[in-house]
């Protein structure tokens, strides 16, 4: 063998053994996944929620998802849930249903060190923190102040819930009632709150089920975005929209035609694109180890009221939707 063959083969080995001695980098750490059931598939809100979803899992670097069942049934979001648990993903986000009938399956997906954020669940049970863009109590007496305006602060008026469980829309049904006691002695609630205001042919049916059983009723106050849309159109077909005052939580997309033809005489919301963003932020603190205390900046949000014993995070951004603001807020998206 030649010195130079030699040589070369002294090279080659001498390359490969300070390449071998070289320190392999680090495998990719895997991308972490979240998430989110909300009440409903398919409606408009949960569609601009999965908006802000789909935005916060790019800009934090999450692998962020939302689900939700076919139909309002809390049965169907605790499959939902199980599913995800089997699925170890690495946090949850959930709009609840009822928040007994999920704490059981919460309490087992954080055994199973998954992280659960949820919205409009204050009193939700398993959660690792509950985020919110309104002051429940306020919410619910804003609408009602508006709901007396419009009807003379007299006359009968019943109220529409998404659920009989679900927690916040019978919170601010609790605090309208409450406050039409206090401040609106000549106005009565004509009937315990009504079921079905998720879904827009339900609240149909229950409007035109009100109107042949209380002739006389003057006010629906609806919680549930397709709500005052079922009860605006029952109340557009029998023509009543002037005697029959509707008010409730709304999107602006949604309810335009009603409200500008003075039908839903004034919708209330916050904006759930800006919801479904901060729960992908406040998993991202979590996930990262970072301590949230009451006045932390919240991406999206800005700084937040934070309750740590009750695992709470709030800011206050109520929105009003009528003919003034609709056209502004449709052009943000809603």
């Amino acid at each position: 063998m030649s010195r130079t063959v030699s040589r070369r083969r002294f090279l080659s080995l001498a390359a490969l053994g300070a390449a071998a001695a070289l320190p392999l980098p680090a495998p990719a750490q895997p991308r972490r996944t979240m998430v989110t059931v909300v009440k409903i598939a398919g409606v408009p809100w949960f569609n601009a929620l999965e908006r802000g979803v789909q935005k916060a899992g790019t800009d934090f670097g999450i692998a962020a998802t939302m689900i939700g069942p076919a139909n309002v049934d809390p049965a169907q979001q605790v499959k939902l849930l199980e599913d995800l648990i089997a699925r170890r993903v690495d946090v949850i986000g959930l709009v609840p249903l009822d928040v007994k009938v999920a704490e059981p399956v919460l309490r087992r997906a954080q055994a199973a060190g998954i992280a659960v954020i949820t919205h409009e669940g204050p009193e939700q049970q398993g959660r690792t923190w509950n985020v919110e863009l309104i002051d429940s109590v306020r919410f619910g007496e804003e609408q009602m102040k508006k709901l007396a305006a419009e009807m003379g602060e007299a006359g009968s008026y019943v109220v529409y819930v998404g659920t009989l469980t679900t927690p916040l829309h019978n919170k601010w049904a609790d605090a309208a009632i409450a406050y039409q006691q206090k401040h609106y002695p000549r106005m009565t609630l004509a009937a315990d709150r009504f079921p079905g205001a998720d879904e827009i042919d339900t609240a149909q049916r229950t409007t035109l089920d009100v109107i042949r059983a209380h002739p006389d009723v003057r006010g629906i106050l609806a919680f549930g975005s397709n709500g005052p849309i079922g009860a605006g159109n029952a109340v557009r077909q029998r023509r009543l929209g002037r005697r029959i005052a509707i008010v409730g939580t709304v999107l602006p997309s949604q309810a335009k035609p009603l409200i500008m033809d003075g039908t839903i005489r004034e919708g209330f919301l916050w904006n759930p694109t800006e919801a479904g963003y901060a729960m992908v932020a406040v998993a991202r603190m979590v996930l990262d180890g970072r301590e949230i205390d009451d006045g932390i900046e919240i991406p999206g949000l800005g700084r937040a009221e934070v309750d740590v014993a009750g695992r709470q995070i709030r800011v206050d951004k109520i929105m009003r939707i009528n003919r003034e603001t609709v056209d502004g807020l449709i052009a943000q998206g809603l």
